[in-house]
Formats: C-alpha cells, structure tokens, sequence
C-alpha cells in the first residue's frame, strides 16, 4: 500500500512544481518589462531618407526637418512659422534676405555665401539654401546667424533629429530620470522601446497616473513610468542670442501728439494750395502732400513736389511727411512687379532718398492699398528695406495702413510696428462707394474696434488714428443704391438742399438724416460734424495713441479743429 502512495505524491508534487513555474512564467510576463525595440522610421512617421524628426521648444511636430550631406534644413514655411517670419524668398530673383535694423543679408538660392548690403560678402562653407522642386530649404546653421534660437542635432540611435529652441522662452516641465531607464513607445510595460536613456533631465510633455511622456537630450520622445522620475518643475526653454549683432530697432519720435494732415495735391500746381489749408488748420504740426507715386516696374516715381512747398510749409512749424502711393500715376503699373524683385525695390527706395536729398522733408508716408495676400510678403521686405535706408539717413517712416480685420491681416501690423517710427490707420471707409448697403463712413464702434485690433499689435506710442473730413451721401433710386463722397463742409449746404431733420444717433455717435425726394428717391447720411469728430478722438484719447490724422486737407469745416485743438491740449 505504502509503495503505491509515493508515486501518487510524487505525481502530485510534479503538478504542482509544473503549476507553480506556469504560474510563475504567466506573473513574469505580466510584470516584466518588454525588450522589443520599436521601428523608429514607423513611431516618427518618416517616409522618405532625407527627412529628419522635428522638435520645436521640445514640442514634436508632425513637420519634419530635412538632413542633406549631413546638415539640417527647414523648408522655408517652417522657419517663417517657427524661427522667423524676417526671412525673405525672393523666387524672381533667386535669392534668400534677411533684413536687419541697420542691414540687409542676401544670399543666392544654392550659394554658400552671403552679401550684406554695404557689399562685404562672406564664404559661410555650408549651402546656405537649396531648392527642390518648388520648395526652398534654408540650413538651420545659417538662421542661427540672425536669430535668437540655437539647436542641437543627432545622427545616432535611429533617424536624424533636430530640437530647435527658439528666442521665445517657453516655458515647460522637466524632470530628471533616477537611473538609466528604456522611454518607451507608448505607457506600458509591454511597449516597444524607443531609445534607452541615462540618469539625465528631460523635458516632461505630458504626465498621466502612473506614466509620463518625456522628451530626451538626445532628442527621443516616449514614455516613462512616473516612479523613475523626480524634482518634475517649470524650466524655461530659450534659444541663444544671434551669432551677429544686428543692432536694435530705433524710432524717431515727434514731441508731443501728431496731427498730421494729408494734403492731396493732383498736380504740381496742387501745391499752389498749401498756404491755404495751412491757414485754416489750427494746431497741424505735420503735413503730407500726395507727391510721389509709381510709374513702372522698375521703381521709378512720378513726382509733384517743389522746394516752395517745403518753405512754406517750415515757415509755418509744419514738418512734412512725403507720401508715396501706388495709384495715382496714369500708368497705374502693376505693384507686384516692383515689390517682388531686388533691382525694383532698391530703386523705388533710392528714388525716394534721392527726393528727400534734394527737397528735405522729414518724413517719407507709404499708401500702398490693395496689396494682395498673393505678394503680401515682397510688401513686408520693401518696407523693411526701406526702414533701413530710414533709419540710416533719420528719416520718419510712416505706413497707411486699413482698420485691421482678420481677412487683411497679411498687412502684419507687428512687424510694421517694429519697423517703422509711426503706424497711421486709416479709420474710414467702413461703408464706402461699392458698399452693398448704406451706412456711416466711420461709426464709433468701427473706429473704437479698430484702435484696440491695431494696438494689440502696434504699440500706442506708434499709433496715430486717420479721420473722414467727409461723408457720404446715399441714394436709393429705383431699387439700386448709390452713394457720392461730400466734403464735411460742403454737407451744412447738402443737409438744408434736400431738406433733411438731423438727429443724434447713438449707435454710430453721428448725426444722422433721410428724407424721400418727390420722385420717390430716398435719400440717407450720416454726417460728420464737429460732434462726431469730437467723439472720436475721445476714444483716442482714452486708447492713448500716439495722434490723429485727417483726410484730407481742404475738405474740412473750420469749426472743426478747435476740436482737434483741444484733443492735442487734453
């Protein structure tokens, strides 16, 4: 009996033993860790060789960097949203600029050299930017030299990757691992490992329950378990200081507010006009005669301006600020054209320096209307090139620019505001000839929303609020609307024509009249008057804005700048 019982116990104890090694195999798997490494080519979405895993400020982007020969390039859209929106393709002449406060840096698409606009060039030893197909590529080494950024690059360990860390100092969380430890593909233990990283600090993107996602100095992302990392706080992420030193942005400064009003000549004999209006304008301490205007492609101006304008004009306290337009010459050429290529604007700007030369006036104004979003960016390098030559010769540089709305905001009023000494918004036209309803020309809300749009972008103390000097008057006839412009002293004689009972509006701060003629033409304005100008420049006064400017000369009631006059004085 007894000889039968030992192999039944040792049978048993042998299924035991089994059950207890299954068991044990079934705990090890469920609680070790994978070993498998993951494809890194399918975690970081790369489909082609030359690309390169992109992270900006330890963000990782689904954008990818590109690696040639070794060396990191950005497609050029990448280094306008991520580095610097400064840089410039000029694609009608092959070139890539960089425009400073004090210099302008060119280099030739496939080049390695750059010239500075004194004309000193410089072998960098590196292709600076490369084209493929239509997109450009600008070497991550080279935006290093303008900007405030630096980077750091790896080859190893799967893919190349680039960490850019811009000038914008963002801040993030970071932490340091206990020891050396697998970052891993997704927050599990089973998970496919990524990169094995030392004791080290990495940067804490994202933190769950027991895992946390981390960003690695050798520029891996994945996942950690939370028991692995300590001292998690903020750490500010900033780039270096350029390479160069390219000075800083000035700005001349008028004393005390601006009132500056534009004076629209037409003609040489235009300026026959100046002592005129100049008499009337009480407290004018800046003046802007339409003298020049583009008359072709190459950057040539047609010009009204004399030296007993400028006489006059300093007799009388007034500086003078030159405008430049692009639509009042009769061969209207085509914008684009001049603002898209290097020899174009150059000229255009050394028109305008050799114009300041020989007349002397303070300041040049730039009226370019109608820029399309099409070359928005040619618009943007002529105005910074042409600050240049401002800020070199110290002369004024102002820019007209529309009320700023979300479907014209390619005009860039931040970039205009770091460049120039005075942002002027031409606060009118809200309803205006091709208008599909009738309505005030500028309302004050349109004016108001316009001021505090335009300053979250331009600093006060740069920008100066454009006034009407008219109306419009509104016709209904026959089912279609019509409108015509009417000088604000000219609408007393309008108002009292068509028999019109003027009443205070509250909603546009205006007064307003209608009245239907005998033939059943219905008539409607909102007129602007010492009352509504008054209003206006109230809301200025409280944005705090550098001044007021009036279109146009000539046009107005006199009443109306002793309205102006205490705004100044207030």
């Amino acid at each position: 009996m007894k000889k039968k019982i030992k192999p039944v116990i040792f049978i048993i104890a042998l299924i035991i033993i089994i059950g207890l090694i299954y068991g044990g195999q079934i705990l090890y798997e469920h609680f070790s860790y994978s070993r498998e490494k993951a494809d890194l080519n399918d975690y970081y979405n790369l489909t082609d060789p030359t690309q390169a895993v992109l992270f900006v400020d330890d963000e990782l982007k689904e954008e990818k960097a590109s690696c040639f020969n070794g060396a990191f390039y950005l497609d050029f859209d990448l280094v306008k949203e991520y580095v610097s929106n400064r840089f410039y393709f000029g694609k009608a002449d092959g070139i890539l600029v960089y425009t400073g406060p004090n210099e302008i840096y060119t280099s030739g698409i496939g080049t390695t050299t750059v010239t500075t606009s004194d004309g000193t060039s410089e072998d960098l030893g590196y292709t600076v930017s490369m084209l493929d197909g239509d997109r450009l590529y600008v070497a991550v080494q080279y935006l290093r030299r303008y900007t405030d950024m630096s980077f750091e690059s790896y080859m190893d360990e799967g893919p190349a990757r680039i960490r850019i860390f811009t000038g914008k100092g963002t801040e993030v969380q970071t932490g340091t691992l206990k020891k050396s430890i697998a970052i891993r593909k997704l927050g599990g233990r089973k998970s496919e490992i990524v990169a094995t990283v030392p004791a080290e600090q990495v940067t804490v993107v994202e933190q769950m329950e027991e895992w946390s996602r981390v960003v690695s100095s050798t520029g891996h992302i994945g996942y950690v378990e939370n028991k692995n990392l300590k001292d998690i706080g903020p750490t500010i992420l900033s780039g270096s200081p350029a390479e160069i030193d390219l000075g800083e942005y000035t700005s001349i400064k008028t004393d005390g507010k601006i009132n500056l009003g534009f004076h629209p000549i037409g003609g040489i004999a235009g300026n026959e006009t100046v002592s005129g209006v100049i008499e009337q304008a009480k407290s004018l301490n800046i003046i802007a005669p339409t003298w020049f205007s583009l008359s072709d492609t190459e950057g040539n101006i047609s010009s009204y301006a004399t030296n007993d304008y400028i006489t006059t004009a300093h007799a009388n306290g007034l500086q003078v600020w030159a405008v430049v337009d692009n639509f009042n010459n009769e061969n209207r050429p085509e914008t684009e054209a001049v603002l898209s290529r290097a020899s174009s604007r150059a000229n255009l700007i050394a028109n305008l320096l050799q114009k300041q030369a020989e007349y002397g006036f303070e300041g040049i104004n730039v009226d370019f209307e109608l820029i399309s979003d099409s070359y928005a960016d040619s618009y943007l390098e002529f105005l910074r090139e042409l600050s240049v030559a401002c800020r070199r010769n110290h002369i004024i540089l102002s820019i007209d620019n529309y009320v700023p709305m979300n479907f014209n905001d390619y005009y860039d009023l931040t970039e205009q505001g770091i460049i120039s000494d005075y942002v002027i918004i031409m606060g009118y036209d809200e309803h205006y000839a091709g208008s599909e309803e009738a309505g005030s020309v500028a309302s004050i809300g349109y004016v108001q929303n316009g001021i505090n749009k335009a300053l979250e972008e331009v600093p006060a103390d740069k920008l100066v609020n454009a006034i009407p000097f008219y109306a419009r008057l509104w016709i209904t006839s026959g089912g279609e609307l019509s409108s015509k412009a009417i000088h604000m002293s000219a609408l007393a004689n309008i108002i009292s024509e068509y028999g019109m009972e003027m009443k205070w509006d509250e909603e546009t701060c205006q007064n307003y009249g209608e009245v239907t003629a005998s033939n059943g033409d219905f008539y409607q304005l909102w007129s602007e008057d010492a009352s509504s100008i008054e209003t206006k420049l109230n809301v200025m006064k409280s944005a705090n804005i550098a001044g007021v400017a009036e279109w146009a000369l000539g046009f107005e009631s006199a009443d109306i700048w002793d309205v102006i006059a205490n705004y100044l004085n207030s």
